[in-house]
């Protein structure tokens, strides 16, 4: 007989046909149930502050963000659609966007301050060319990502933005290591195709 083993506090089968516990807390919460609402917080919090960081590297910012996050849950928890995908990879989604914006957010006030102090002083404006490249940059990635199919995506994101392994990513999505392994490679060719990276 199969046991079960945890994996971010997540009860998980040891097959690998991961049962979605997020996807059911999501389900709850979009009925206005606190409690699950609690628990969603308690299990995906840590995860979902890693990834805003690794974003936005400010730790107050991030924060911010992760309550901004959750209370995003809270009010749009009934637009999950469990049959499009994991609750885990929904709720990274919607913490990366929030990261992206902000940094996009934050990228247009340095800019505005920047041009504003090159055109009191008359420097050469290379390090705002530079800012702006980045973020189109980022802006592009996000597109190309939006473009891949919704399996290569879901592994591309858990495996970046949310920091899994390859095995991990396998267990939470209850599919064979192999076909982890193809998504992910497939995924990152197409997404070398529509960024037009040659190597």
């Amino acid at each position: 007989m199969l046991g079960r083993m945890v994996i971010d506090g997540m009860d998980v089968p040891e097959d690998g046909s991961a049962h979605d516990a997020v996807a059911d807390l999501l389900l709850a919460v979009s009925s206005g149930d606190q409690a699950a609402f609690a628990k969603l917080y308690d299990t995906l919090s840590q995860r979902v502050f890693g990834l805003i960081l690794r974003v936005l590297v400010n730790r107050s910012q991030s924060e911010e963000v992760l309550q901004e996050v959750f209370l995003e849950i809270w009010q749009s928890a009934s637009r999950f659609a469990p049959n499009k995908g994991q609750g885990r990879t929904w709720v990274m989604t919607i913490a990366h966007r929030r990261a992206v914006d902000r940094v996009r957010s934050s990228q247009s006030s340095t800019d505005r301050d920047v041009r504003a102090g090159l055109r009191d002083i008359g420097v050469a404006h290379d390090s705002v060319a530079e800012q702006v490249e980045l973020s189109i940059e980022g802006e592009r990635v996000t597109t190309a990502l939006s473009g891949l199919p919704d399996a290569q995506r879901e592994a591309i994101v858990l495996a970046y933005y949310g920091g899994y392994s390859q095995n991990e990513i396998s267990v939470l999505l209850g599919a064979p290591l192999g076909t982890i392994k193809t998504r992910m490679r497939d995924g990152l060719t197409r997404l070398r195709t529509a960024l037009g990276v040659t190597a």
